[in-house]
Parts: C-alpha cells; sequence; structure tokens
C-alpha cells in the first residue's frame, strides 16, 4: 500500500511554483521526482484529478492516485489542507472564498467517487484568528466562526471552519490535525496580509 506523505514548506524554501531551482532542491531534499501536477489556484471549489505531472487547469484542489506523483499547491495565509486516503492523496487551497464556495466537501466527494474514503486530514501553517481581520460579509459566508483579533476587531476562525466541514458526518474525516503558527505572526512564512507578497509557500504530497 502506498504510504501519503505532505511537507509543508515555508518561504526560505522559494516559491517552486515559479523557480526551477527552489523545485529541485525540495525534490531533493524530499526524495522525489522534479515532475509535479499543479494546479491554478482561483478561490472557486474546483477539485482536480492528476493522472500525471504538469498543470491541471484552474482549481482549489487537487488529487492523485497515482504513486511517487507529487501534487502542489501554494498558500500565503490561506489553510493548506493535507487529506489522506487509504489510496488517494489530496491537497485543498482553502481561504475564506474556498471554504464558503465548498472546496473541502467538493474533495471528499471527489475522493468518494474514486473509491476511496478520507481518513486523515493536516492542517498546515495558515493565518489565525489573532491576525484576520474581517468584516460582516466574510463571517456570514462561511456561516459564522466569529473570533477578535488581538486588536479588538472582528475576525473570523478559518480553521475551526475547515476542522467542521473536514468532519461531515456522512463521509468526514476521523482525524484532523493542525500544524504549524500563524502565517501573518511568523516571518518564516510568507504573508500576504503582512506584507502583500506575490511570493507563496509550497505544499507538496505524495504516494510513496
Amino acid at each position: 500500500m502506498a504510504i501519503p506523505t505532505v511537507a509543508f514548506g515555508t518561504e526560505a524554501d522559494g516559491d517552486a511554483r515559479r523557480d526551477p531551482a527552489a523545485r529541485q532542491r525540495i525534490a531533493e531534499d524530499l526524495g522525489i521526482p522534479t515532475a509535479w501536477a499543479t494546479i491554478s489556484q482561483v478561490h472557486g471549489s474546483e477539485v482536480a484529478v492528476a493522472d500525471g505531472p504538469g498543470p491541471r487547469g484552474d482549481a482549489d484542489a487537487l488529487l492523485t492516485g497515482l504513486s511517487r506523483l507529487p501534487i502542489v499547491i501554494a498558500t500565503a495565509d490561506c489553510l493548506p489542507i493535507a487529506i489522506e486516503g487509504s489510496h488517494t492523496i489530496a491537497l485543498v487551497h482553502a481561504g475564506w472564498r474556498g471554504i464558503a464556495s465548498g472546496v473541502i466537501g467538493a474533495t471528499l466527494r471527489t475522493m468518494t467517487e474514486l473509491g476511496d474514503r478520507a481518513e486523515r486530514a493536516v492542517i498546515g501553517p495558515s493565518i489565525g484568528p489573532c491576525c484576520y481581520e474581517v468584516g460582516e460579509d466574510v463571517v456570514e459566508a462561511i456561516g459564522g466562526y466569529r473570533a477578535t483579533t488581538r486588536s479588538g476587531t472582528m475576525s473570523v476562525d478559518l480553521v475551526a471552519a475547515a476542522e467542521d466541514r473536514l468532519r461531515e458526518v456522512d463521509m468526514g474525516v476521523a482525524a484532523v490535525e493542525r500544524m504549524g503558527p500563524c502565517t501573518f505572526d511568523d516571518r518564516r512564512f510568507a504573508s500576504y496580509r503582512r506584507d502583500h507578497t506575490a511570493v507563496r509557500q509550497v505544499t507538496v504530497a505524495w504516494l510513496g
């Protein structure tokens, strides 16, 4: 049985979507091929299934059942989520728009349609409610999860919203783990909210 593996990157690893040298370094460090499957992220709910390396179009989740095929997403505050099944693995790029549009549920359904079931999910480094100031429209769009920033302004807890969706009764994940600090607070990570940067850290997953 193929073993699912996920690696959450930092800004120092480089933006491997655009930088071949960064991709080479990451691949060598992880012991994986340099030919990766990628998506163009659009903050929606589309799920792409990778049957080989290369671009898979506009989507915010990428899934594969092929061994030794790395799949990748890029984030700089949004949630990178790895969802592991018994013979598939998926990565989800989940900002508030993606969560509101149902990208997590769409990914779980796609796994089910491929004859698998999600067994474990890991949420990587992302912006926390401590730093994610939003308006009432965002709170309403994701169905609540209102929180307060350190400065006393309105925020939302995107991780809590994602965890609830990952644990949906009919096809939910039994084990959900949160890894990593707030990307706004921790300067090891690229943060669009903090710096308005175009740089992204990548999350890579594969079936060994």
